[in-house]
């Protein structure tokens, strides 16, 4: 069986049933979900944290029900959907390890240490996500979708400053 199919060499490509255009506004929120989705894997690749790990691999499995719910996806597979408990174990996540990092007082600069620094990476893709997810104003029936993505970038900011205080790498900050 080949891994590709040509059916998507005219523009267009099949989202449950529908076929879109590749360049529409729905197609770019799926995509930019699924790239968020794979940042955060390659920051799994380099974080040496169990809890954290955990943690993401526990908010991969919901991007993945987000995806199926911004193409549409209502059949047999799709057990649940993203609600409010989602957003208050990322609310209660990002307190945890903001208790662990204490206060900051000035911006930071992205980077750091390796896991850090792509944790700093798929917190702006989660950014961009959001965008995207909010351009589609009707499109999105489930609107807890962006609040998910919003609280999902917090997580990912204070996650990265957590993993550099536990390397002892200390944070930059912007010189003005």
């Amino acid at each position: 069986m080949p891994f590709y199919t040509g059916n998507g060499d005219d523009g267009k490509t099949n989202v449950y049933c529908k076929r879109i255009e590749k360049g529409s506004a729905l197609l770019s929120a799926i995509g930019d979900v699924d790239e968020l989705n794979s940042a955060i894997g390659v920051a799994i690749a380099n974080i040496s944290n169990d809890g954290v790990e955990a943690a993401l691999k526990g908010v991969q499995n919901v991007l993945f029900i987000i995806g199926a719910e911004l193409a549409g996806y209502s059949g047999p597979a799709q057990r649940r959907t993203v609600g409010g408990g989602d957003v208050k174990e990322l609310e209660g996540l990002a307190d945890e390890y903001g208790a662990r990092i204490g206060g900051i007082n000035s911006f930071v600069l992205p980077g750091g240490s390796i896991g850090a620094s792509h944790l700093q990476s798929a917190r702006a893709v989660a950014r961009r996500a959001e965008r995207s997810v909010a351009t589609l104003k009707g499109e999105s029936q489930n609107k807890v979708i962006g609040v998910y993505l919003n609280r999902l970038s917090s997580l990912l900011f204070v996650m990265a400053l957590y993993i550099n205080k536990e390397e002892g790498v200390e944070e930059a900050h912007p010189s003005y």
